[in-house]
């Protein structure tokens, strides 16, 4: 009796599909998705700003129903208006003197907590907190510090540090200080912030090979951390220059533009100028030609520090 050999049934070979190639969105499609973005931007403060630009060139006193077409006649003013100068000479010290503190502070606290010390996610947190405080909040709070009678004084006369209150707010050359004590101390933290990012994404590669090379912390600092830091500092002096330049909110609150004009700023001027004086018309010219002062600044000194970076690399 002879025995069939078994059958075996050939398992069915799977269907390959082509690979579908991903569909790249069109450029039109991914405006759509912007567009409300930019309406709602142009209605909130494009709009506005084009139309309040017109009583530049209008005597407009902010309360009369009528008002008459004057040409430049107020932005010749603001060119001979000695207080115009005089605030411009501030708020170019101000925003010096903030852009060069900031950032060499801000740096500094970078520096200090890239390293692995136990406590330097704490202390990120509570040096970038007064950066989510409002800065009249924060002004207030110093204004009460800095008074004759307030913590600065009591605590420097405790140490001996002087036999009388030091008139932070009412001496001219003080009040200066004030301000940019307060301001920096309220924004280091975004420097520091900015810059410890841009020292994480160093590669620790070249810290190694410094280190077979005997290199010490200021030369790595000087040959490889500054340099490889020039996008993040293209931001920050960028950033603090312009906020130096539009400073209101410390000013305001701390001293008023006081004593006399020792902190009297671009932007106080306008305020007092339209609120208090009454002329719109003259005070819009102003912040218009501050307008184009700042984007200028901005504008050039971003060129400059792009062509830094271009060079470093």
């Amino acid at each position: 009796m002879t025995m069939s050999s078994p059958v075996t049934a050939e398992a069915p070979v799977p269907t390959r599909w082509p690979a579908r190639s991903p569909r790249k969105p069109s450029g039109g499609a991914s405006w759509w998705f912007v567009l409300p973005a930019l309406l709602a931007y142009a209605a909130v403060v494009l709009l506005p700003s084009a139309g309040g630009a017109v009583f530049a060139f209008t005597d407009w006193n902010g309360l009369a129903p009528e008002l008459a077409f004057i040409g430049g006649a107020n932005f010749e003013r603001a060119f001979r208006d000695p207080q115009v100068r005089s605030a411009l000479a501030v708020t170019a010290v101000f925003a010096l003197a903030i852009t060069v503190l900031q950032n060499i502070i801000g740096l500094a606290l970078a520096l200090l907590l890239n390293t692995s010390i136990r406590s330097r996610n704490w202390l990120r947190t509570l040096l970038f907190a007064p950066v989510v405080v409002t800065p009249v909040i924060v002004a207030y709070l110093w204004k009460y510090l800095l008074s004759s009678n307030g913590a600065v004084n009591q605590v420097a006369t405790a140490l001996g540090a002087g036999e009388g209150a030091v008139n932070w707010l009412g001496d001219p050359r003080m009040a200066v200080v004030s301000v940019v004590i307060v301001t920096v101390w309220q924004t280091m933290g975004v420097a520091m912030v900015i810059y410890l990012a841009g020292l994480q994404n160093i590669p620790e590669e070249l810290y190694e090979a410094a280190d077979m090379d005997g290199a010490s912390s200021w030369t790595k600092f000087r040959l490889i951390s500054f340099p490889l830091l020039a996008p993040a500092v293209t931001i920050n002096v960028v950033l603090s220059t312009v906020n130096g330049l539009k400073l209101f909110d410390q000013v305001f609150v701390l001293t008023s533009g006081g004593p006399g004009y020792a902190t009297e700023t671009l932007s106080t001027l306008v305020y007092k100028t339209s609120f208090i004086v009454g002329e719109f018309g003259y005070a819009t010219a102003i912040a218009l030609a501050m307008t184009v002062f700042v984007a200028a600044v901005s504008m050039g000194l971003m060129a400059w520090l792009k062509g830094r970076e271009a060079h470093v690399h």
